[in-house]
Order: structure tokens, then C-alpha cells, then sequence
């Protein structure tokens, strides 16, 4: 196999070899070109005057050219210089290296921009040249000259001059995006940063000198005033004028308080702010710096008996930016171990190949005009008949339906056509006709008719298709082709979960082997994890062998494809709890979604010590719902109502199927929470409408024809065809590789029912709703176990444990047929004291 993989790998790196060259061939080409073109044009307007009457004569031997690339480069000059565009064609030879570096993908330009510069250039460049009056004509050549001559008839020369100011004014305006507010601001900030500049050019000394003046007239001063930063006057104890000297020094977290000090704040209202600890002194007076200030805090005096000594200490905590810290440490973590790698654990795991997948050939759609011509005839003669004329019809031939669009014409109501969908249909002779009235966002009306001939499309075509092979979806799934042949994906993390219905035999489970496949060829195992049920206990069973690399299961379950119904519940309810904690997960990292979360990790922003974890997506299939429903009953609808419902964000998404899409398995509360909904082939429009909203999934052919619908839209499509064998093989190929220890263990659910059997009760392990059912049976003294069903709206099986229990503590008596259970407590009293006992 891995012979295999290699051999394919060589082969498409030979091929892209193969396809690169011509690639690069006529790229080189592109820009050599330009080089000629550049150097032709120099030398043409070097020497133009004494070749031009030489220029005609290409194949003339006896004459020579001063041109260094010959007659052709003058010829080149003379085509685009004199004749054309003057100088401006030296742009013609700049947009070949630009082609060029296009064709070798080297993204040196924008292309579009640079196209849109060089076009205005080549327009504007000409006529600018004419219009200066140099008395040379082959700047502007004549395409140039004669521009500017008809301007100059037709407006004058000023208003010539006034075209070209206008044009290159509002060029550069729209180029560099100049404002009368921007000019203002950077003039306002030119005028900033020059006196700034001049402030830090003054000489220190001058300080020095003022606050040497300053001190002699604080001697002459008997009331002098203190001076700090913004010339604040501030009266000491001993009214004495200072000059205050800073020191920076480390901060600290503590104010330093002497038993001397006094606030400086009972002296004077006005609090300084400062950003770092600051030492007040009179015996080296220096200015203050002139920086803005940013934190406010106090000021303590330490006053001492001697007037000449006093000091000002001042130390602010510092402010810690807990948000910059974490990512400091996250990026030094990353600088030292690399992002972390959650494929790491399995780093040899190859995902699956497309050789895997079978082969059925050449899948391209035969056009078989006869068909389309008889179809075409049919349908508008039929109209016709009915007083509906057509103006205009089209066919779209896709891989199974042919679509007929057509366009009534004035007057023609839409109801009119559309209540003609069975006469269409006879006249025809197809099954499947399906008229859309109209189409969404076309003015036509549509009407599919199945092909006599459909093609196949089979999984390996769609998996193989560049549209598959290059998304960015988080969970692609490609469900096949539409009905113009085009291949059809939709991301399962938007949808965000997924409701299929479909009769016995119509292709439902090919639809979700389907799924699963496209998924598998995707998501790498810690990516990705199944919570697979199957109550038919067939339909899933092949995915057994991938156990240890993309299913889940609880702890204590010894099979990872659920078949029977108390652990489906347990497991229901373990996703549940599993939904749950990823929240907390989500809430304690500050982040929205699973994607945000799963990125925050990679980048070791998250400590696993706190419980963070990388989390993969979860994606519960249910192949048959309709008989959990029945078996449980609420016990599964209200679990899987919870996870429709909130799981999206936490990355657990749901594919529910059934084969049978009546009201009573599909309630309103689960179509509420599945918004996209596959339906193949139903057997009534009732169905159709159960699970679509509308009709239309009655009318397809069956054999992988569908419906899809995403919430606003209907696409018919026809789902790729995977085989039992293919799917052996991709299951074969991924449980062959080395997987983790076990499968992904979902969080331990203990159950509320108690397990233990009759005569054997157990008070500890008695189920929660056990002293409810017991006043139930006690207040109609009837013990029945349908009763407590529909009382306490549980299902069959646990109702019927809760009887046993009450058997086993005395409460009831035994089975008794068709009647009901005998109850041994006669009134609510004594049922409280029996209660009372079982509690103690």
C-alpha cells in the first residue's frame, strides 16, 4: 500500500514538472521582451531623426539602421513611439514584465492596479507631452498630438491645461487618499514634533541658571511658594520656596511611611501624578521632567525640625497588564517548544487515498439531442393546449434529471402551470416530474424530468474533484451533484446538524456512508470523533475496525457502535455532560467557539493544569431514529433535543436518519433544531412535508435522487454512490495504522435507574422518580406500569424497573397478567412512614 502511495506521489510531482515548463518558458519569454522593447525604444529616440526615412524599407540589405536590434527595433520604435503613443510606450514594455512575473506566479505587482496606473498614464501622458511646447513630436507621438490638437479646437489651450490639472489632481487625490482634514493633521503634527524638538535642543544650563535665581530670591522672600512640575504653588510648614530634585527609582509595591509623615493631601486638594517612585530634595535643585502624568497618588511630607531638610517620597504600585503577561508567556513557550501539535500523538497516521475508492470510469454526461428535442416538443405542445405559451425555454442536463426552464409569456399566471404537473407527467411518461414555481432568484419556471440514461456519480469522482480537495469547510461534506453537473459540499459545522429521512431502499444509508467517507478523508483522527448508533445493528458495523482512531464510546461499553437502547440513553446523556463541561472549558478561556478555543490551545494560551485540553468535533450518527423513539421515547428525544440545541458552538454536531418521517418521530421540537434536512424518495407528500416543509421528495426517482434543503433553499441533487466494499477498504486502510490505546472515552453518565432486580431492592439504588411513582400508585391504588408512563412521561423500560423496585421494597404486589398490580399501602400516611423507614 505504501508502494502504492509513493508511486502516486511520483507521478503527480512528474506531472506538475511537466506542466511547469511551458510555464515558465513563455513567462521568461514575456519579460526578455520587454528588454528588447525597452532597449529598442532607447536607441529609436536616440537616432529616430536619421532612420526615419529608413524605416519602410525591412527587407532592403543596402540600407542600414543605427537601431541597436536593426530595422526591427526601429520598427518597433517608429509602431509605438512616433506612430502611437510616443514615450509612453517604454509602459507597454513594463506591462510585459508584468504579464511575465504573472505567468511564472512571482506576485512582485498587483495586477489590477498596476494595469489601472499604466492605462491613465498611457491616456494622459501623450497629450501632456504635446501640450508642452518642446518641438518634439515623438515624446507624444501622434496618438498624443492629435488629442491635443482637437482639445485645443474644441476648448483652447487654457482649457487644455486646465483637463490635464483636473486629471492628475484627482489621480493623485483617489492614489493616496489626500484630505484637507489629513493635510491639516499632518501639519498640526509637523508643527508638534518641531517643538518638541526644539524644547530638547534648549541647553541645560539655563535650567541650572533659573533655579540658581530662584534660590536667591527665596533667601530675600520670607513668604516664597513651592514650584513642582506644572507650576504648581504649593505652602510648606515652613513657607520655603524649593526647586524639587527627582530620582527614578525602581517602583515598589508599598508606600514608605515614616511615623513623622503628613499627607500632603490635607495640605493642599490637588493630588500630582507621577509613574515612578520620586525623592524631593532642596540641595540639587533640577527641573521636573515634562512628561504628561498618569497615575494619581498622594504625596507624604516627612517635615523635620530643620527647615533646610525637606524630602518628598512618593512610590506607586505598579500596574500589572495581566492580559500582556499571558501572552508574553504563551509566546515564550511557543518560541521554545513550537505550537503545539495535537496530530502528534499519531504523526506517521496516512490519511486515506483516493485508490481506496472504486474506479467506474469515464462519468461525463452523454447528450442524447433526440431525447431533448422529444421532451421540449412535448412539454410545449401540452402548454399549448392549455392556453399557456411559452417565449423562451432551456434544458440543463445534470447527471440523472434533465431541467427545463422556461418563461411564460405576459399574463401567463404561475398557479397555471404548476397545477399541471400530472399532465406533464403522463404526457411525458417519466416518474419524477417535479415543476418549481418559480425558480428562486430566475424569472423562469423549472421543470425537472428524469433522463432515460442517467449517469453515475460515484464517490471517488467527487472525493478526486479540486472543489473537494481544496476547502477550507472545518467538516466538508460532499453529498454529490446538483442538477448543472456541478459537485455539491456543505460545511457540517454550519448546518450545524442534519435530518435525513428516506423510505427502505432509496439510498439513506449510501447517503451517510457518503458523509461519513467525505469526512474520513479529511479530518485526521484527533480531529475528529464518531458517536455512531445503529439499532439495526448492520448498517455501521463496518466502521468497527476505525475504533482506536475516530469513535467514541463510554468507559465501561466494550463495542464503540451502539445497538442497544439503555446504553444509546446512558451515551446520549454522556454527551450531554460532555457538552456541558466543554462549556465551562469555553467560558473559562474566554472564547466562543470551539475554533477560537482549539486555536487559543495551539498557541499555549491555555494551561493544561487548569483542565484545557485540545478538543476534537464530535459527530453523532443515528441510523435509525424512528426506533428509538419507539423503544424510549423521551428518554431519547429530550437528549437529543438538548444537543441540537446547544451542542453547535462546543463542535458536537448530529446526523439523525429515519426511514420513516411521520409526525410522531420527527416532532416539532427536533425539526426546530435540524434547519438542513436530506430527503430521498418518500412514499407520500405527507412524508414529504413532514421532513421538507413542502412536497417534492414524493416525486423523486429513488436510487440516491434527493432533496436538500438549508433552510432557504431546495437543490435536488443526486448522491455519490459508495459501495459496501469500498467502505471495507477506507475502514481496513485506517484501522491497519498505528491508533490511540482506545477509543475517546465520553465522560462516565451514572444512571438514575436503579439496576437491581425483584427481591433484591436496594434503597441506595433506587431510581429518582422512585417516591414519586409511589404516591402515584398509592393516591389511585392502581399499580400500572402504563400509568406511570404516562404520569412521570418516562419510557416503557424504565417505568417498568420502577414497578420491579416498587415490587421489591413491598409497596405492590407481583404480576398479575392483565391486570393491575396489587398495592399494599392504603393511603399517603403510611406510604410517608414506609418512606421515612426506606430514607433511614
Amino acid at each position: 500500500m505504501e508502494k502504492k502511495t509513493q508511486k502516486t506521489q511520483t507521478v503527480l510531482q512528474e506531472q506538475s514538472k511537466i506542466l511547469s515548463k511551458p510555464r515558465i518558458f513563455f513567462g521568461l519569454l514575456c519579460i526578455v521582451f520587454a528588454g528588447i522593447l525597452t532597449i529598442s525604444f532607447i536607441s529609436y529616440l536616440v537616432n529616430w531623426k536619421s532612420d526615419q526615412s529608413q524605416a519602410g524599407a525591412l527587407l532592403d540589405k543596402t540600407i542600414k539602421s543605427s537601431n541597436i536590434f536593426g530595422k526591427m527595433g526601429q520598427w518597433f520604435g517608429k509602431i509605438f513611439i512616433y506612430e502611437s503613443i510616443g514615450v509612453a510606450a517604454f509602459i507597454v514594455a513594463f506591462l510585459f514584465v508584468v504579464f511575465g512575473t504573472m505567468i511564472l506566479k512571482k506576485k512582485i505587482f498587483k495586477p489590477w492596479k498596476t494595469f489601472g496606473h499604466s492605462l491613465f498614464f498611457i491616456c494622459w501622458l501623450p497629450i501632456f507631452f504635446a501640450a508642452i511646447p518642446i518641438g518634439q513630436s515623438v515624446l507624444c507621438g501622434v496618438y498624443g498630438y492629435q488629442i491635443m490638437d482637437t482639445l485645443v479646437s474644441m476648448i483652447g489651450s487654457v482649457g487644455l491645461w486646465v483637463v490635464l490639472f483636473v486629471s492628475i489632481a484627482l489621480y493623485f487625490i483617489l492614489e493616496f487618499n489626500i484630505r484637507p482634514s489629513s493635510i491639516k493633521n499632518k501639519l498640526d503634527s509637523i508643527n508638534e514634533n518641531t517643538i518638541e524638538r526644539v524644547k530638547a535642543m534648549m541647553p541645560k544650563s539655563d535650567e541650572n541658571f533659573e533655579a540658581d535665581q530662584e534660590l536667591t530670591e527665596t533667601e530675600e522672600n520670607p513668604e516664597p511658594e513651592v514650584k513642582i512640575a506644572a507650576q504648581e504653588r504649593i505652602t510648606t510648614a515652613n513657607n520655603i520656596e524649593i526647586i524639587p530634585e527627582i530620582k527614578i527609582e525602581e517602583p515598589k509595591l508599598e508606600p514608605i511611611i515614616t511615623p513623622n509623615q503628613t499627607s500632603f493631601a490635607e495640605q493642599k486638594e490637588e493630588k500630582i501624578n507621577l509613574s515612578s517612585t520620586v525623592n524631593l530634595s532642596m540641595n540639587t535643585p533640577v527641573s521636573l521632567p515634562k512628561t504628561e502624568p498618569k497615575e494619581a497618588f498622594d504625596v507624604i511630607v516627612d517635615s523635620n525640625s530643620s527647615a533646610d531638610n525637606i524630602s518628598f517620597k512618593v512610590e506607586v504600585a505598579p500596574v500589572i497588564d495581566i492580559v500582556d503577561d499571558v501572552d508574553r508567556q504563551s509566546q515564550d513557550l511557543v518560541d521554545k517548544h513550537g505550537l503545539y501539535d495535537h496530530r502528534l500523538d499519531l504523526a506517521k497516521f496516512q490519511m486515506p487515498t483516493l485508490d481506496l475508492l472504486k474506479d467506474y470510469g469515464n462519468e461525463e454526461i452523454s447528450i442524447n439531442k433526440e431525447e431533448l428535442e422529444e421532451n421540449k416538443n412535448k412539454i410545449v405542445g401540452l402548454l399549448k393546449n392549455f392556453n399557456v405559451g411559452i417565449a423562451e425555454i432551456k434544458a440543463t442536463i445534470g447527471p440523472t434529471v434533465t431541467l427545463y426552464e422556461i418563461v411564460p409569456e405576459a399574463g401567463i399566471r404561475v398557479a397555471s402551470i404548476k397545477k399541471l404537473q400530472d399532465d406533464i407527467a403522463l404526457n411525458l411518461s417519466a416518474l419524477g416530474i417535479r415543476i418549481i414555481a418559480p425558480m428562486p432568484g430566475k424569472g423562469t419556471i423549472g421543470i425537472e424530468v428524469p433522463r432515460k440514461n442517467p449517469t453515475m456519480v460515484s464517490m471517488r469522482s467527487v472525493i478526486a474533484s479540486q472543489k473537494f480537495q481544496n476547502t477550507d469547510m472545518d467538516l466538508p461534506v460532499v453529498f454529490g451533484k446538483t442538477i448543472s453537473n456541478e459537485v455539491f459540499m456543505a460545511d457540517l459545522s454550519k448546518m450545524p446538524h442534519l435530518l435525513m429521512a428516506g423510505a427502505t431502499g432509496q439510498g439513506k444509508s449510501v447517503g451517510i456512508n457518503a458523509i461519513l467517507t467525505s469526512l474520513l478523508y479529511k479530518k485526521h483522527p484527533s480531529e475528529l470523533k464518531f458517536v455512531m448508533v445503529d439499532p439495526k445493528k448492520v448498517e455501521l458495523s463496518l466502521y468497527s475496525k476505525i475504533e482506536r482512531h475516530y469513535l467514541a464510546k463510554l468507559p465501561d461499553s466494550d463495542d464503540a457502535i451502539i445497538t442497544d437502547t439503555n446504553k444509546v440513553i446512558n451515551t446520549l446523556n454522556s454527551l450531554c455532560i460532555e457538552m456541558d463541561q466543554r462549556y465551562d472549558l469555553l467560558k473559562n478561556a474566554f472564547c466562543k467557539n470551539l475554533k477560537e478555543y482549539n486555536k487559543k490551545f495551539t498557541e499555549r494560551k491555555l494551561n493544561p493544569e487548569n483542565g484545557h485540553r485540545y478538543l476534537p468535533y464530535i459527530v453523532l450518527v443515528v441510523d435509525e431514529f424512528a426506533d428509538l423513539i419507539m423503544t424510549a421515547g423521551k428518554e431519547v428525544e429530550l437528549p437529543i433535543a438538548r444537543l441540537a440545541q446547544l451542542a453547535r458552538a462546543v463542535g458536537i454536531h448530529l446526523i439523525v436518519a429515519t426511514q420513516r418521517p411521520s409526525v410522531n418521530v420527527i416532532t416539532g421540537m427536533i425539526k426546530a433544531n435540524f434547519p438542513a434536512r436530506a430527503a430521498f424518495r418518500v412514499i407520500s407528500s405527507v412524508d414529504s412535508r413532514t421532513i421538507l416543509d413542502s412536497t417534492g421528495a414524493d416525486q423523486l426517482i429513488g436510487k440516491g435522487d434527493m432533496l436538500y434543503f438549508n433552510g432557504n433553499e431546495i437543490l435536488r441533487l443526486q448522491c455519490a454512490f459508495v459501495d459496501t466494499p469500498e467502505v471495507e477498504r477506507l475502514a481496513e486502510f485506517i484501522g491497519e495504522q498505528k491508533g490511540y490505546a482506545s477509543a475517546f472515552l465520553l465522560p462516565e453518565f451514572v444512571s438514575d435507574e436503579g439496576s437491581s432486580n425483584v427481591g433484591a431492592f436496594d434503597p441506595n439504588e433506587k431510581d429518582v422518580l422512585f417516591e414519586d411513582a409511589a404516591r402515584i400508585i398509592v393516591s389511585t391504588q392502581q399499580g400500572s406500569t402504563s400509568m406511570l408512563q404516562r404520569q412521570l412521561k418516562l419510557g416503557y423500560n424504565r417505568a417498568g424497573r420502577i414497578m420491579d423496585q416498587l415490587e421489591a421494597s413491598g409497596l405492590v404486589g407481583g404480576f398479575n397478567g392483565a391486570k393491575a398490580r396489587e398495592v399494599l399501602i392504603s393511603d399517603l400516611h403510611s406510604l410517608e412512614q414506609f418512606l421515612e423507614d426506606l430514607r433511614s
